[in-house]
């Protein structure tokens, strides 16, 4: 059995989570990126987006990203509101198709949990981390 060739390029799984998050009425008020904006300090509402590795399975034609989310707000209580609600749009994302991007599953792998922020020492931060299934081709 030979395993089918992985794709020159996969699709940007950062873009398309921001897309999906930035889409949801809950997050509306804040700022949904993959890159902080100068002169971010950590204490407004905001969710960067990162992919922290993954897989890829040539068989299924899947990729797994994992996808971290950093959640930061102006309060602890806000940052946990935040945070529940990036995952629970994360989350709600399987089983639709993006462009011509399908993402059959999401999977928890770490819930969020409180980690101080030692480069903005005012923020209040939760981070998960999520497997998304994208089908590639």
């Amino acid at each position: 059995m030979t395993t089918p060739t992985p794709p020159s390029a996969f699709p940007d799984v950062e873009a398309l989570a921001v897309d999906i998050l930035q889409a949801d009425s809950a997050l509306s008020t804040a700022l949904v990126t993959v890159q902080p904006p100068s002169g971010f300090n950590g204490t407004t509402a905001a969710v960067l987006v990162n992919r922290r590795g993954g897989a890829w399975i040539g068989q299924l034609h899947v990729d797994q990203p994992l996808i971290e989310l950093e959640v930061y707000g102006p309060t602890k209580h806000d940052a946990h509101v935040l945070a529940n609600s990036a995952r629970r749009a994360l989350m709600a994302a399987a089983g639709n198709t993006y462009g011509t991007n399908q993402i059959t599953e999401v999977e928890e792998m770490d819930g969020p949990r409180w980690l101080p922020d030692y480069l903005y020492s005012g923020a209040n931060r939760y981070v998960s981390v999520l497997q998304v299934f994208l089908n590639v081709y």
